[in-house]
């Protein structure tokens, strides 16, 4: 079932003050949420991604453009914005297609639905990596020549796991909160059911 209108743009802005907040504060105060943003987002927003996704995308690069001028720095010429950059569009979006697939797929709240969404982020998350990874490393810069698969590889095994547990984390919090807001929902129809 669709959810109506206001619940997905209250959903869109609870996500996008959640990746707001955490990708100002990159690694300061709390680890960047984005990768979970689009996942979750691509779960709970599925069917909105014409209007969702490109809003999430300009906000990650607006956030991005403030941190780096604030810093004094020009944004195009910052260690990690390079013609790679732009292949976050197409990292971000394996992930929001991961939480779409989730929520076509997801057998309500039952176990093999925990199955379901291991494998969704797994997956989604992998192909996020080798995109953002794969293309600053061969397109960017920044990375010193010359290259080769065997650093690249090196360098795939150097930063994979740190993004793999903080987006678990957070996607982990994202499963917890959509039980306890399904339980309570279920909890306060049957309520209201009884008392009719």
């Amino acid at each position: 079932m669709d959810k109506p209108y206001i619940q997905r743009v209250s959903i869109f802005i609870a996500l996008a003050l959640a990746m707001a907040v955490t990708r100002i504060h990159h690694f300061d105060v709390l680890p960047d949420a984005s990768w979970a943003i689009f996942f979750l987002a691509g779960f709970w927003l599925r069917g909105s991604a014409r209007w969702a996704f490109p809003l999430l995308m300009a906000e990650a690069v607006l956030v991005d453009f403030v941190v780096i001028t604030q810093q004094g720095m020009n944004f195009w010429s910052q260690y990690c914005v390079s013609p790679a950059y732009w292949f976050l569009i197409a990292a971000y979006g394996a992930l929001w297609l991961g939480g779409s697939w989730l929520a076509r797929h997801q057998l309500g709240l039952r176990m093999p639905t925990l199955g379901l969404a291991v494998l969704a982020l797994l997956v989604s998350e992998a192909v996020c990596y080798l995109i953002s990874n794969g293309s600053f490393y061969w397109i960017s810069a920044s990375v010193p020549a010359p290259r080769s698969f065997g650093a690249w590889f090196v360098n795939l095994g150097d930063w994979y796991l740190p993004f793999l547990e903080v987006t678990a984390l957070y996607v982990g919090l994202g499963a917890v909160l959509h039980v306890l807001v399904t339980q309570l929902s279920r909890t306060l129809q049957h309520t209201g059911h009884t008392q009719h």
